[in-house]
């Protein structure tokens, strides 16, 4: 019991990781009704922007992980303007294209100017204490991972229940063509949404970048392929659904890695998403109709 337990304690860190990688993905799907598969590669870059900061600059961990998400946020918007902006009103696979396209941009770009060598996140940024408690052992690392990612989720819940902003998110998620007639700016909105999922997916791969004490340009390809199926599992379009996914996928991970082998952890995943689609397909909170955000 004691060793389920400790399983779920770590469990718990990597779902918060997974959950806020899968809002992103879920929330620009719910808005423009997109899978953007460069999602995971925006992470990538957020990790080696964090990387920089405490390396270069100095930084601790919480001011790497506030820039990765400045400069992140900046990029979707770029992305969002430049690819699929354009596409907006193209078919489905155009955008999905698209996506891999730019995915396989933000990788081998960074392949080329920062090489493949593995960087390890300096020690100094984060030092490491593990605290005894009831028997299980939890680590500062978890703590500062899991609590980032509660502050970070709640934050976001408040933009989008509480503010203009994200009213305007919902009733474009509604119904595009009513809120524009109400005098919403759509394309405001897909801007401000690819920007908020951006800077999310960017303080994930921080989180990640201190999780495995290494990054490397292609670090963002198995956990955003991870964190879609969290989406679909919750119900892609549904923020709550996004954030329960993660956790479940995560809490997954670690049991199969702690009883079974974690050369199957991967499997197990895509074997989830496999049941989803055949079971239902909406997601553990999805409907068929309704608003999605």
């Amino acid at each position: 019991m004691l060793e389920f337990m400790q399983q779920l304690v770590n469990g718990l860190s990597l779902g918060a990781i997974y959950a806020l990688i899968a809002l992103g993905y879920t929330m620009v799907y719910g808005i423009i009704m997109l899978i953007n598969f460069a999602h995971g590669d925006i992470m990538m870059v957020g990790a080696y922007v964090g990387f920089f900061s405490i390396s270069v600059l100095g930084s601790n961990i919480v001011v790497a992980m506030v820039f990765a998400m400045i400069s992140c946020a900046l990029l979707g918007v770029v992305i969002e303007k430049v690819a699929y902006k354009p596409l907006r009103n193209s078919t489905r696979i155009a955008a999905l294209i698209t996506a891999i396209g730019v995915s396989l941009f933000l990788e081998y770009t960074t392949l080329y100017f920062l090489t493949a060598q593995q960087r390890v996140y300096p020690a100094s940024a984060f030092p490491l204490h593990n605290y005894e408690v009831f028997g299980l052992v939890i680590s500062n690392k978890d703590i500062f991972i899991f609590m980032s990612a509660i502050i970070l989720m709640i934050i976001l819940q408040y933009i989008i229940k509480r503010t203009k902003t994200g009213k305007a998110m919902r009733a474009v998620s509604l119904d595009r063509e009513a809120a524009m007639l109400m005098g919403i700016s759509v394309d405001r909105i897909v801007s401000v949404t690819f920007a908020i999922g951006s800077a999310l997916a960017a303080a994930a791969g921080v989180m990640i970048g201190l999780y495995y004490n290494a990054i490397n340009p292609l670090m963002g390809i198995i956990p955003g392929l991870k964190a879609f199926v969290a989406a679909v599992l919750g119900g892609i379009g549904l923020i709550p659904g996004a954030m329960v996914g993660g956790f479940l996928m995560g809490v997954l991970e670690t049991l199969v890695s702690g009883y079974g082998s974690s050369m199957y952890r991967d499997a197990v995943a895509f074997g989830v998403l496999i049941l989803i689609l055949l079971i239902k397909p909406t997601g553990l909170f999805g409907k068929n109709t309704g608003e999605k955000v």
